[in-house]
């Protein structure tokens, strides 16, 4: 199959339409701005499960419990007096950065299926930790009286989601701007190469292991602010976010877009929270049904998501992003 050439400067065009295409939804489509908010941080979620997954190849289905810990964090100091929003992601990224770091002691050390049922069991840990601290998260009723203070002082959190949309969309943009940035650096280009051959890193010197919890730390804390940013937005956090469900979410959201492709998360949740709301609005008591034979006929028929549909017909003229 021929394939179309697209060079860096083409591609550059591409990313600045898709960035005012998002954007404009703000007044094309002032109705769904709650749905297109959730999309977008859903979208960074799986950015910060493909930095893990899709760039340096750890495998993980408990990357729910960053997210949860970030929003349950950002919530919590919302609810005893702090609502400043700034503050509470800055808070989720540094504690599940931490935290981060720590598990992927555990984490890196193992081989593929031990780090699957670590990240899990990791997962499934903070479930119960959040259910039994009911006096502090809420339990299964969810952590409420969220109240957060107006953006940068002036622009108040509201009920049709103007607000919300435009702090998301800025936050987003920048972290995603942020992990551009770091995956075109020199450590990007080695978690490259310890994803396609480990054995030739270790080879040549490179310190492997320690650059793959760095790169954990990195996916943690991104995945933390992506709660934090649906907690302040939805001002509730439900122990759902915690669920080992969200992580399996995210993974087959991942894997709709395309792994190790930055884009891939961005596109998996557009396309896939959008199929999601119009099957459910089609069919209400049967949607995932539809939903499932949808997610069946793509992963058949594009193999690598959409992203790797689209590189089978494009070239671009410039490293993988």
């Amino acid at each position: 199959m021929t394939k179309l050439n697209l060079n860096p400067r083409q591609i550059v065009a591409l990313e600045v339409v898709f960035w005012l295409a998002l954007g404009s939804t703000y007044f094309l489509l002032p109705e769904k701005l709650v749905l297109i908010t959730q999309i977008m941080i859903t979208g960074l979620f799986a950015i910060a499960l493909d930095i893990a997954l899709g760039y340096a190849g750890i495998l993980t289905v408990g990357h729910a419990a960053f997210f949860g810990i970030g929003a349950y964090l950002a919530g919590l100091l919302a609810r005893y007096g702090w609502g400043e929003p700034f503050s509470g992601l800055l808070l989720a990224l540094v504690v599940c950065a931490m935290l981060g770091y720590l598990l992927s002691y555990l984490i890196v050390r193992g081989s593929d299926l031990t780090r699957l049922m670590i990240t899990i069991g990791v997962c499934v840990l903070f479930f119960e930790l959040a259910n039994r601290l009911t006096p502090i998260t809420g339990g299964a009723d969810g952590l409420q009286g969220v109240d957060m203070w107006p953006v940068l002082g002036q622009f108040r959190f509201d009920l049709w989601g103007k607000t919300a949309f435009v702090y998301t969309f800025c936050i987003v943009l920048l972290m995603f701007l942020a992990v551009r940035l770091m995956l075109k650096s020199p450590f990007g280009l080695v978690l490259r190469g310890i994803h396609d051959n480990r054995r030739r890193m270790l080879a040549i010197g490179s310190p492997v292991d320690a650059r793959l919890r760095l790169a954990y730390c990195f996916s943690a804390a991104i995945a933390g602010v992506a709660g934090a940013l649906l907690a302040q937005t939805t001002q509730f956090v439900g122990l759902e976010m915690l669920s080992f469900n969200r992580s399996a979410e995210i993974l087959i959201i991942l894997i709709l877009g395309g792994t190790g492709r930055l884009y891939g998360g961005l596109i998996g949740a557009l396309l896939y929270m959008t199929v999601h709301d119009f099957f459910s609005d089609f069919d209400p008591k049967f949607w995932q049904f539809w939903l499932g034979i949808f997610l069946i006929v793509v992963v058949m028929i594009g193999r690598g998501g959409v992203l790797g549909v689209l590189s089978r017909v494009f070239k671009v003229r410039e490293q993988r992003l």
